[in-house]
């Protein structure tokens, strides 16, 4: 990522600081929060400090909504995605990635679902749309909330209109190498009031005051009369809130963020045309898609081509992750030794080749097409 913090996002935070301001929580986090809500098409918006944060609260919030029990995860997703379930006790059920949007396989999803089931947590990866109307119709049937990681996504849409707008609740991050930054920070969204005063309390210690229904906090009040009513905590939480300075580039940085992510969905364009198909996949599907990295996937298991391609790269010093997001495979990482069977990987195999043949570049607005096209030239003659 180059230049994902500009001048102009300075600029703000300088003006902000001059006039001696609060620095933590207030008025421009509030404002963020709906001008936020705009873009996006959702009622509410709480910001937080980051991506992460905003996974725990979200599954903070269907716990204590709907009891413990089973929560249907990505293999391919970011660590947080899988730990807020485990940390709020309930139980990740797993299930492979479609190779075309590296999100769940719908069929996976559909047939997993039982009657443990509390929610399915989609992660939308790497700016991929990973909804589909079979999963949507599925879900509705049922009667099982969605929650939306929309982290890597900001601006992706399906059927024209945003991801983040159609399930019980979404997650952004606005982490510096994302589509838009505030250097930390996330964003919960939802159309519904009970998740929104939830979210608003777990974000501050659980604190009751948080909350902006005089019913919620009354409840509160009457049933403990022996508590200072500024002080008295709903939920056993943490302090997740971000700052004024972070919600001032945030604002700073939303004017922005349609025409650079035009220019990312231009980016791509050039990327996936300009690689070898022979070579790799470009079957990816885009439609609706915003992308901040450039997806690189072997088409076949080929780890000599593999090890050339990462030869190539770190050569000419093009900063690259592979696996793609979040590390690949999380059925892999130590953490969840103990929790999943021994060699539960194996069983995913989309996501294995992933894990092993796949990688990520970065893709920010500034990017010249030369070097696009040089970067395909590379890759196209690496072996």
């Amino acid at each position: 990522m180059e230049d994902n913090i500009t001048r102009q996002d300075l600029g703000a935070v300088t003006r902000f600081l001059k006039t001696q301001p609060i620095l933590t929580q207030a008025g421009n986090v509030s404002a963020f929060e709906n001008e936020w809500s705009k873009w996006l098409g959702v009622k509410r918006s709480v910001f937080v400090n980051s991506g992460s944060s905003a996974n725990f609260i979200t599954m903070a919030a269907i716990r204590h909504m709907f009891g413990k029990g089973e929560v249907i995860v990505p293999t391919l997703t970011w660590v947080s995605d899988i730990s807020s379930v485990l940390y709020n006790g309930m139980d990740p059920v797993f299930v492979d990635i479609n190779p075309h949007t590296l999100g769940m396989a719908e069929s996976e999803v559909i047939a997993k679902i039982t009657r443990r089931t509390k929610a399915v947590f989609l992660t939308h990866v790497l700016g991929f749309n990973a909804l589909s109307t079979g999963l949507l119709k599925a879900l509705k049937r049922r009667n099982i909330p969605l929650i939306e990681d929309a982290c890597e996504s900001h601006g992706a849409a399906f059927k024209g209109r945003k991801i983040g707008t159609f399930g019980l609740a979404s997650n952004f991050s606005f982490y510096f190498a994302h589509h838009m930054s505030t250097i930390e920070g996330g964003m919960i969204c939802t159309d519904n009031e009970e998740v929104y005063q939830m979210a608003r309390v777990l974000r501050s210690h659980g604190m009751v005051r948080e909350s902006t229904s005089a019913a919620f906090r009354e409840k509160y009040e009457t049933r403990h009369k022996d508590l200072n009513p500024k002080f008295i905590f709903a939920f056993p939480s943490c302090n997740f809130r971000s700052t004024e300075i972070n919600a001032v580039i945030g604002r700073s940085q939303l004017k922005n963020l349609d025409r650079n992510n035009a220019r990312r969905v231009r980016n791509f364009e050039i990327f996936l045309n300009g690689l070898d198909p022979s070579l790799y996949r470009t079957d990816l599907k885009t439609d609706g898609s915003v992308n901040y990295a450039f997806v690189l996937i072997l088409k076949r298991a080929d780890t000599a081509l593999r090890d050339a391609v990462m030869k190539v790269m770190d050569a000419h010093g093009i900063e690259y992750r592979r696996g793609t997001s979040g590390g690949g495979n999380q059925l892999r990482q130590p953490y969840l030794r103990g929790i999943v069977p021994h060699r539960a990987w194996l069983k995913y195999p989309e996501v294995e080749h992933v894990h092993f043949y796949g990688f990520y570049i970065g893709n920010f607005p500034s990017l010249d097409r030369k070097r696009i096209v040089e970067l395909c030239a590379l890759l196209n003659n690496a072996c």
